[in-house]
């Protein structure tokens, strides 16, 4: 029974194992994956996270702030007595506690702008971390097709290679008949000893390129990491017929760099309102209550009688008003404004670089387009000329090197149609987030 329980264990740990091996990621699980891991979105996630503080810190400085004092002593020689108010030299014990309170009722609407200025810089977060978001998506969704590029070249390189191996056997059948020369044998063979060292490279590539992915997600595991790869072609989307202008509006309204870049904007402008207030007094109301004990009391009270009976209260207003503090707070107005200005440079420049960013994205994907198109019409016509070449040798109207030729070429062309085809999609991706979508609903 012992041996039956240990091998059904072991047939369970096989089959885990393999299906883990067989777990292939979609580029929607990367980019998922990398949201919730990449160190710098945790980064941001900890700066959103430190100005929601800031937020709590400043409603608190509209609220009265309360703190509670006790004190417990022993006093030897001479000494004043709390609860006569006089000097005495004997050995007693004290006790003194109490309560305050105070309220700043007005000092330049400073404490008011610093909570409108802290809700401000929690937007200004939650953009930073959406534009860290959106960088990231674009980074694993640009190594995603670089796996599936290697991957489609080093099929192609493999299936060209079956090729010029069926060829090989052909010809070395007729040269062994006598009909065709030596020459050509030699001709396809090293075509298949060049071949067979592209193999080795593009394998090599997608081993590196499958490493370099999985370095982003911070998946460790690269022995067993896999991508799906298959169904991923080109997928004509709405955006690209849209125009660069309409695109542009939707890029402004959506995009988190000018959000940010605005949200700056009126923090510094927040920042110098907070300045000015320094020009104009402090008021403030304060409250406090003590009371107080002696074992010493002349009168021979208890503690609940000294402390009910010497009690206190204090209240009042409070009033700081600013005369001269080394030109400080002028200073610190003009250095305010000056950082204003810069922001709304910053302001101006980021919409330039999005527009100028949104145009070549837009020119990238049309031309990217029209490169594939191309690519796949130069494609066909190879194929054409490859057809030919081959019917020509088989029947000994071309030598091998001319059929060398015409195959490499065909090669060539298959690979230009992966490359044109996966930069096509990369250009449409970043379209897509110009254009708003949400970078975990990218999909190919």
């Amino acid at each position: 029974m012992k041996k039956i329980t240990i091998f059904i264990a072991l047939i369970g740990l096989a089959f885990s194992a393999s299906a883990q091996e067989e777990k292939k990621w979609t580029l929607k699980e990367c980019v998922q994956y990398a949201l919730e891991h990449n160190i710098s979105v945790k980064q941001s996630e900890l700066d959103l996270e430190s100005s929601k503080l800031d937020r709590i810190d400043a409603i608190g400085n509209l609220i009265p702030s309360l703190n509670g004092s006790a004190s417990y002593s022993d006093n030897t020689g001479a000494s004043i007595n709390p609860t006569t108010n006089q000097f005495e030299n004997e050995v007693y014990s004290s006790l003194t506690a109490g309560v305050s309170s105070s309220l700043t009722l007005f000092d330049g609407l400073a404490n008011v702008r610093q909570l409108q200025r802290a809700k401000l810089s929690q937007l200004a977060s939650q953009y930073q971390l959406e534009k860290m978001e959106n960088d990231i998506a674009l980074a694993v969704a640009n190594s995603y097709l670089q796996v599936l590029l290697n991957k489609a070249n080093f099929d192609a390189i493999k299936t060209q290679n079956d090729v010029t191996l069926q060829q090989l056997q052909r010809t070395q059948d007729l040269v062994d008949a006598g009909t065709l020369p030596k020459g050509d044998l030699l001709e396809i063979e090293a075509t298949n000893a060049n071949e067979q060292q592209q193999i080795v490279v593009a394998e090599n590539n997608v081993k590196i390129s499958l490493i370099s992915l999985a370095q982003l997600l911070l998946v460790k595991d690269y022995e067993t990491f896999q991508i799906v790869d298959e169904g991923y072609e080109v997928i004509s989307t709405d955006i690209a017929e849209l125009s660069p202008q309409e695109i542009i509006q939707n890029a402004q309204a959506k995009r988190p760099e000018v959000k940010l870049a605005e949200k700056s904007v009126e923090l510094a402008e927040k920042d110098v309102q907070i300045a000015k207030g320094s020009y104009y007094p402090t008021l403030s109301a304060f409250f406090s209550y003590n009371t107080r004990y002696a074992d010493n009391d002349f009168l021979d009270r208890s503690l609940t009688d000294q402390l009910w009976q010497n009690d206190g209260l204090s209240y009042g207003l409070q009033m700081s008003v600013p005369v001269f503090n080394g030109l400080t707070v002028r200073t610190n107005v003009k250095r305010n404004k000056i950082n204003l200005e810069r922001t709304e440079y910053q302001l101006e420049q980021a919409k330039l670089d999005l527009e100028s960013n949104v145009y070549q994205a837009y020119v990238d994907a049309r031309g990217a387009a029209k490169a594939y198109e191309a690519a796949l019409s130069a494609l066909k016509s190879q194929q054409l000329a490859f057809d030919y070449a081959t019917d020509r040798y088989e029947v000994g109207l071309t030598n091998a090197f001319d059929f060398s030729q015409s195959k490499q070429r065909f090669d060539n062309a298959k690979i230009n149609v992966n490359q044109a085809k996966y930069d096509y999609i990369f250009k449409l991706k970043v379209l897509e987030l110009y254009f708003g979508v949400d970078p975990e609903d990218i999909k190919l």
